[in-house]
C-alpha cells in the first residue's frame, strides 16, 4: 500500500538542542524478560540540555528504555554520564540523586500537595525555610500554588499531573524522565499543560526524555525524536525530519494522524 507524501512544513517545533555534548551515553543495552530480548540498542545518546522525545508503537519498548536509562530496572550497557563512565550497579544511587521521573499515573502521597512536593527536599536535609520557600515557587510556576493546602486525592487529573511535575522539577534534577505524563488526559487540559511544560523545559534547559505515542506531543517539545520498534531503533532524527522523511512504512503510520491532523486544518482554511 502506498502513502501519500507527508506535507510540510511541522508547526510548533522546539528550538534547537542546547548543547551537541551527550549527557547520557549507553553502549550495548540490552533488557531480556523470561528469555527474550525485549530492547536491544547498540547505541543511544540523550544530549545536555536536549529534549529528547522516544516514540513507537505499544510494545516497542519505551518504556523499558526509559526506566533502563534512569536505572529502575537491570539492563546490560556501558553507561556514560557527562562523559564519565559509571560502575554499575555500585554507582546507581549516587546517579539517581541526579534525576527525576514522572510516570503516567502521577502516584501521589496519600497527604497535602505541599508535602507531595516537599518530600524530596526533605530527605535531603534542606532547611526548612528553603523547603517553604521552593515549593511555593513551584507549585505557582505550575499554576497550582492554590492547591497547597489540598489533599492530593482531591485533585483532578490534570492537577494531579501538575503536582508531580512540579515535585520532579524542585529537586533541579539533571536529567527529567517524562513517562506518557499527559495520557488519559483531556484535550484542552493536555493542550494546556504541555504549553506549560514547553516553557518550563525551556526556562530551565533541564535534560529531558519524553516517552509518548502521540506525535502531536512531539513537535512543540522535542529536539530530536527517536522510533523504537520491537525493542530496536528504527529512525533518529529531528521531528521535522521524521515528519517529511520517515525511515519506512511503519514509522509514517505513526505519524500518520498527525498529517491527517494537518490535512484537515489546512482542509477548514481553504
Amino acid at each position: 500500500m502506498t502513502h501519500p507524501p507527508v506535507p510540510a512544513p511541522v508547526p510548533a517545533l522546539a528550538p534547537a538542542p542546547a548543547s551537541n555534548h551527550p549527557l547520557i551515553e549507553v553502549e550495548g543495552l540490552k533488557v531480556r524478560r523470561g528469555g527474550r530480548m525485549v530492547l536491544d540498542l547498540p547505541a543511544f545518546s540523550v544530549g545536555a540540555g536536549e529534549v529528547l522525545a522516544v516514540i513507537g508503537p505499544n510494545g516497542a519498548g519505551k518504556s523499558t528504555l526509559l526506566q533502563a536509562l534512569a536505572m529502575l530496572l537491570p539492563a546490560e550497557m556501558n553507561y556514560r554520564f557527562a562523559g564519565l563512565p559509571l560502575r554499575l550497579p555500585r554507582e546507581a544511587p549516587a546517579l539517581r540523586r541526579h534525576m527525576a521521573v514522572v510516570f503516567q499515573d502521577p502516584l501521589l502521597l496519600d497527604t497535602s500537595v505541599f508535602e507531595n512536593v516537599a518530600l524530596g527536599l526533605r530527605l535531603r536535609r534542606v532547611p526548612k525555610d528553603e523547603v517553604r520557600e521552593q515549593v511555593a515557587a513551584w507549585l505557582a510556576k505550575l499554576g497550582v500554588n492554590h492547591l497547597a493546602r489540598r489533599h492530593a486525592r482531591d485533585l483532578s487529573g490534570g492537577e494531579a499531573r501538575r503536582v508531580s511535575l512540579a515535585r520532579a522539577l524542585v529537586l533541579r534534577p539533571s536529567v527529567l524522565f517524562l513517562d506518557e505524563p499527559f495520557g488519559s488526559l483531556d484535550v484542552p487540559t493536555r493542550m494546556e499543560l504541555l504549553g506549560d511544560l514547553r516553557n518550563l523545559l525551556r526556562d530551565t534547559g533541564v535534560t529531558t526524555l519524553l516517552v509518548t505515542h502521540e506525535f502531536t506531543e512531539v513537535l512543540p517539545l522535542a529536539d530530536r525524536v527517536a522510533v523504537l520498534v520491537r525493542g530496536r531503533l528504527a529512525q533518529v532524527g529531528t521531528p521535522r525530519e521524521v515528519f517529511n522523511r520517515p525511515a519506512d512504512d511503519l514509522v509514517r503510520s505513526l505519524v500518520r494522524g498527525t498529517v491527517d491532523l494537518v490535512n484537515a486544518v489546512k482542509g477548514l482554511d481553504d
